[in-house]
């Protein structure tokens, strides 16, 4: 069968791009990978906190053999997903998996969007390869974009929700360019996890995104965005740490890595144990993420979602069962004897949402006041937008899903937990640390296989919560004929009553 791509040499096949060609890598499991692509500019110097920039073409073949230099900086230790860093200025990337072999007919596109809270998480990370999607016929870009205050930041003289116009430039050179990877750039798919599921949200509910994809995957998303008056004082913060006026001028002559430092130093500021980190998470949600800025996100999204924007979009998304419940384990002596219910006062829930919540999860408050909490926090940050997009998005295509396998080395099924399952990525480094050394096959098998079916079918294989409200897919549960529960998420009404 010939290949898709010209051959520059046994192992270089060679991709034509609207900017020029650009030289991968063939690989032996039948795929090829282009990585360290630019869709943009270098956002450097004084295209520093602008919008992206189109990409200046090139002349000859230029590689595309490693990463791209990623706008996380350092290390930042172990993290649950190992995700590098790459020095370098030219940030803004894309990495893209695909089969030699043509098909029949152009290929459905998977464009991925990496989780970290919008402050960190790379591209480059060995579980985001894009390997099996590919040999079931799907075409995987992997995207990099600008994070924290460089990305999200509000500004004064710059523009607005930086990291999301970069989010749109690539998309935009999806639409471009995924042809001469064998793609189809009307048959899109958007997917990311944590903030990149936050980011898949966004994108939904963003007017200007509409024409740029088809359908999403959020996976454990929240629904992050900022309010104007919360991102200006947070900018104004930064700027008396840093000690220059609060406008773009007066941050441009800051060095990139003296602003990252004071935001971390800010991210600590309020750190006062574990009870006042989740309480502050609770009542302010991330500091840096998608602004409501009355243009490009007119509007919070799940208004903007409840009021018909993506309506027309298919939507996969659901949570682990216990996604912070790792974090609230530390307080298990001291919490032994404290009621569940005293706990969520000194959380600030009121005392008849109290005994509603108590009351819908009783077997995770019979596993101690610690565990409970976890999954408050796990209900409010994560677990809760689930009920509340599917039901705002009424009728539309919309499918629920819960990962309930608890880790072997962690104990919950726990936040990131779920990843290398959706990309069938067992074997990849830091897999065994949160998954154990024999993690179950089937259920990758399981979950890669709904994936797939999804973006190139346009079905997970389960009915949608339109057709029957709370239908919920179950992975990781006991082996069973159904796994699907009739209302996944009754446990988290409480909240949202």
């Amino acid at each position: 069968m010939s290949s898709l791509f010209h051959d520059a040499g046994v192992d270089a096949p060679v991709a034509r791009l609207v900017s020029g060609r650009v030289r991968g890598r063939r690989r032996a499991d039948g795929t090829v990978a282009f990585l360290g692509i630019p869709y943009a500019q270098p956002p450097v110097g004084p295209r520093r906190f602008g919008a992206p920039e189109p990409v200046t073409g090139w002349d000859g073949v230029r590689d595309a053999l490693e990463y791209g230099a990623t706008p996380q900086r350092g290390d930042h230790g172990a993290t649950l997903i190992p995700e590098p860093s790459i020095p370098g200025d030219d940030t803004l990337s894309v990495n893209v998996f695909a089969a030699t072999a043509p098909g029949s007919a152009a290929r459905p596109v998977l464009v991925y969007i990496h989780g970290g809270g919008f402050v960190q998480g790379s591209p480059a990370s060995p579980w985001y390869d894009g390997a099996a999607f590919a040999r079931a016929g799907i075409v995987v870009v992997t995207v990099s974009y600008r994070l924290g205050f460089d990305g999200f930041g509000l500004i004064p003289g710059a523009p607005t929700n930086r990291g999301v116009r970069d989010w749109l430039a690539a998309l935009e050179w999806v639409r471009a360019n995924i042809a001469a990877f064998g793609g189809d750039p009307d048959d899109v798919t958007i997917a990311g996890q944590s903030a990149g599921g936050g980011a898949v949200l966004t994108l939904l509910g963003m007017p200007a995104a509409q024409h740029l994809f088809r359908r999403g995957l959020a996976m454990s998303s929240a629904l992050t965005v900022v309010a104007p008056a919360r991102a200006a004082a947070l900018t104004t913060r930064l700027a008396d740490r840093l000690g220059v006026a609060p406008t773009r001028a007066g941050f441009a002559a800051v060095d990139e890595l003296a602003v990252l430092h004071a935001q971390q130093q800010m991210a600590t500021e309020r750190t006062g144990g574990v009870l006042s980190w989740v309480r502050a998470r609770l009542a302010d949600g991330l500091s840096w993420g998608p602004v409501v800025d009355g243009d490009l996100v007119p509007r919070p999204t799940l208004d903007a979602i409840a009021g018909g924007v993506g309506a027309d979009k298919q939507l996969v998304l659901g949570t682990t069962d216990d996604e912070f419940t790792m974090i609230t384990d530390g307080l298990a002596d001291r919490l032994r004897a404290v009621p569940a219910a005293l706990a969520l006062a000194l959380l600030g829930v009121r005392h008849g949402a109290r005994w509603r919540y108590i009351r819908a999860n009783g077997e995770q408050r019979r596993r101690g006041t610690a565990a409970f909490l976890g999954r408050y926090a796990t209900d409010r940050l994560f677990r809760e937008t689930v009920p509340r997009v599917a039901d705002a998005r009424g009728g539309s295509a919309t499918w629920a899903y819960r990962f309930t396998w608890p880790s072997p080395t962690r104990r919950w099924a726990l936040h990131c937990l779920d990843v290398p399952f959706w990309w069938d990525r067992l074997d990849a480094p830091g897999v065994a640390a949160v998954a154990g050394e024999d993690p179950p096959r089937s259920l990758a098998d399981d979950m890669h296989g709904a994936a797939v079916s999804f973006v190139r079918d346009h079905d997970p294989g389960w009915p949608a919560w339109g057709e029957r409200p709370g239908a919920t897919r179950i992975f990781g549960g006991p082996v069973t004929p159904d796994p699907l529960d009739a209302d996944g998420y009754a446990s988290v009404r409480a909240l949202i009553a």
